[in-house]
C-alpha cells in the first residue's frame, strides 16, 4: 500500500514505514535508548532525503519519550532542578544547531555532514561500548566482582565554580558542564535528528555521578522538551518535518517498544551493551562505505524551481 509524503516528496509503502518505526521501537525498548540514532540512518537508507528525514525523525522521538518521561515523573524519578539545566541549555544548542542545519543545507553541505557526523559519534560510541561491554561479560565469567564508584562521588568536574545543589539528586556540583553538556547534545541532536539520550544518559551517571534512580527519567524529560523544541524550529525554518511520514513511524513505534521492553528482561545489562554496541557499529560502517563507495547514479536530474 504506496502513501505519497508531501513533504519528502516521494512515495513509500505504508507497511514499511510503519515496520522499520516498529523495529527501531523494538529496539529502543530492549535497550532503554531513544532510536533517533538508528531511525534517522534507516530512513537515509531507503531514499528519503536527509533534511526530511533529521527533521521528522524529531518528532517521532518526542512521541517515543513523552510516555515513558510521564511514567518516571508519576514515580517521582526524575529531577527537575536539574532537568531544567538540561532543557534551558539544550533548547539554545537546538537554535545553534538549526541555524547551522541552515547553512549547511543552503550550500550543499548537509548530506555530508550528516554522514560524516554519525560515522564518527556512532563509530566512537559503539566502540567505547563494545569495549565496556565485553570487558564486563568477561569479568562476570571469571567470577571478578569490581567495586562501583558512588552516585554522589565526586570527580574534577564537580570542583569547578558555580555551583548549584539539586536537591533530588543528593549532588552540589557545578553547572558548568551540565550547560555545556545540555548545549552540546542539543546542537548534535538538532543537526542529526538525535534525541541523544545514548550519549545523556552515561554522562549523567559516569560524569554527574546522578543516581541511577534519576537518571533514565531526568534523561527523558529533557530530550522531549529539547526535541519538542527542535521540531517546531524544523517547521519553521526549514519546513522539512513531515507530518505523515512521522506519525507512521509513531504508530509502529510505539507497539514496537511494548515488545521489546518485554523481550529486555530476558537479557543481562552487558549483553543488552554488546548487541547495541554492535548495531551502532553496523550502522557507522554503513556510513562509513556511502562516503569512500562511488554511488551507482553518479549524476541525476531534477526541476529547479525559482528562487531554489
Amino acid at each position: 500500500m504506496q502513501i505519497y509524503l508531501p513533504i519528502a516528496e516521494l512515495s513509500m509503502n505504508l507497511f514499511f514505514l510503519v515496520g522499520i518505526g516498529g523495529a527501531v521501537g523494538f529496539l529502543s525498548g530492549l535497550f532503554g535508548v531513544g532510536g533517533g540514532f538508528l531511525l534517522t540512518p534507516l530512513l537515509i537508507f531507503s531514499g528519503v532525503s536527509a533534511p526530511v528525514a533529521v527533521a521528522s525523525v524529531t518528532g517521532q522521538v518526542v512521541a517515543a519519550s513523552t510516555s515513558g518521561a510521564l511514567s518516571y515523573y508519576r514515580r517521582g524519578q526524575i529531577d527537575l532542578h536539574l532537568a531544567l539545566y538540561l532543557i534551558l541549555s539544550g533548547i539554545l544548542g537546538a537554535f545553534a544547531g538549526v541555524a547551522t542545519f541552515q547553512v549547511l543545507r543552503a550550500s550543499g553541505q548537509l548530506d555530508l555532514v550528516i554522514s560524516v557526523g554519525f560515522l564518527v559519534l556512532l563509530g566512537f560510541v559503539g566502540i567505547v561500548m563494545l569495549i565496556e561491554s565485553i570487558r564486563a561479560i568477561l569479568r562476570r565469567r571469571a567470577g571478578i566482582v569490581t567495586r562501583e564508584k558512588l552516585p554522589n562521588q565526586h570527580n574534577w568536574f564537580h570542583k569547578l565554580p558555580m555551583r548549584v545543589r539539586f536537591k533530588r539528586s543528593r549532588l552540589y556540583i557545578s553547572v558548568i558542564p551540565v550547560i555545556a553538556l545540555g548545549l552540546g547534545i542539543g546542537f548534535v541532536g538538532s543537526v542529526l535528528g538525535i534525541g541523544g539520550g545514548f550519549i545523556l544518559v552515561p554522562a549523567l551517571v559516569y560524569l554527574l555521578r546522578v543516581p541511577g534512580n534519576m537518571v533514565i527519567g531526568t534523561s527523558l524529560l529533557q530530550v522531549v522538551a529539547m526535541m519538542a523544541a527542535t521540531t517546531i524550529l524544523h517547521a519553521v525554518s526549514s519546513q522539512s518535518v513531515d507530518i505523515l511520514l512521522a506519525f507512521c513511524l509513531m504508530v509502529g513505534g510505539t507497539v514496537g517498544a511494548q515488545f521489546g521492553a518485554s523481550a529486555g528482561r530476558y537479557l543481562r545489562g552487558e549483553q543488552l551493551r554488546a548487541l547495541l554496541a554492535l548495531l551502532v557499529l553496523g550502522v557507522a560502517i554503513r556510513f562509513g562505505l556511502s562516503l569512500v563507495l562511488a554511488p551507482a547514479d553518479i549524476y541525476s536530474t531534477a526541476v529547479v524551481g525559482a528562487g531554489i
